[in-house]
């Protein structure tokens, strides 16, 4: 049952087949809760592989503030994180991944933050490898100009057009940040109020992006918060961050993703300039090899996929086992 007491945040938490990670997880923010009201809410999203009963029984064993919801059916990131956040109101709400787990201190330095800076409909961690190494997390919307970078992955026009990179490394200035991974992000619940819950026209990626556009759009800012600290493992239950290390192809809702956002974005003619200039990014590429250098593979039939969803951009999502 959805707790009645009046909550300071809830934490959202999908769990894909990744039952002991997303226990693992879970374990980590109850440790962390200290005296926050709070509540975790682990969707299951049709796993279908036992995940589900084995965090229900975890749950079960532990009188927690914690409660599963079993989706009917795959709903994708934005999707679940919505039943996640509509399971019961509260000032905040963590979006957090189930390959992630909070360092001590995480959640009173993001309560903290938010009280202090009440105007911020986004506040983000730092995260990092196990090891405490940095990950890049904060970025830049992408535009035509960020595309080709991508398409022609090569150094000199990545440095020509360094101030369209969509990258902003690890310690970028807080007012060149436009949007941040949604691996683990704070929201304000007044934020929400006013753009409205994730589209779930994304099954996944590119919500994060598509999120903050229309977080930053309405007025609300981005704050990061260091002092914040989440381990991401990555891999969970997407391939797509295996696959394009190994240039294979990607899944048909990829993109959707991308053609969605860039369409809401930039529109009809700013897609279309950001799929032409990907183009034009890989005959620069091409031409690395008339110069006797390797050239930068793109992920197979990428000339192609990249215009899945052209001609209806808010259409079919592409998810897996839908339509």
């Amino acid at each position: 049952m959805p707790p009645t007491e009046p909550l300071d945040l809830v934490v959202s938490i999908i769990n894909y087949r990744t039952g002991d990670m997303t226990i693992r997880c879970v374990a980590s923010v109850l440790a962390d809760m200290g005296k926050i009201r709070g509540h975790v809410v682990v969707v299951d999203n049709a796993s279908g592989d036992g995940s589900a009963d084995q965090i229900a029984e975890w749950i079960a064993a532990r009188d927690s503030p914690v409660s599963l919801v079993r989706s009917p059916g795959n709903t994708g990131f934005s999707g679940g994180h919505n039943q996640g956040m509509n399971f019961a109101r509260a000032g905040h709400y963590l979006i957090l991944n189930s390959d992630a787990e909070l360092r001590p201190g995480c959640l009173a330095a993001f309560m903290e933050a938010a009280e202090k800076h009440p105007d911020h409909g986004l506040i983000a961690p730092r995260l990092e490898d196990p090891d405490g190494t940095p990950q890049i997390s904060t970025f830049r919307f992408p535009t035509p100009f960020s595309e080709l970078i991508r398409g022609a992955r090569t150094g000199i026009v990545t440095r020509l057009l360094r101030r369209w990179n969509v990258s902003l490394g690890t310690a970028p200035s807080p007012d060149a940040i436009e949007w941040v991974s949604f691996a683990c992000v704070l929201l304000n619940a007044r934020m929400l109020d006013r753009i409205g819950m994730m589209d779930e026209g994304y099954f996944l990626y590119f919500e994060d992006t598509d999120t903050c556009w229309r977080a930053r759009s309405a007025g609300w800012r981005i704050l990061p918060c260091p002092q914040a600290r989440v381990v991401h493992f990555r891999g969970g239950s997407a391939p797509v961050k295996a696959l394009v290390a190994a240039r294979k192809r990607l899944p048909g809702y990829y993109y959707a993703a991308r053609t969605r956002v860039l369409f809401r974005l930039h529109g009809r003619l700013g897609l279309t300039a950001a799929n032409l200039a990907w183009h034009l990014g890989r005959s620069i590429a091409a031409m690395r090899g008339l110069l006797g250098k390797p050239v930068p593979a793109a992920n197979q039939n990428e000339a192609r996929d990249i215009w899945i969803n052209y001609r209806d951009p808010l259409g079919d999502r592409r998810a897996p086992d839908e339509g």
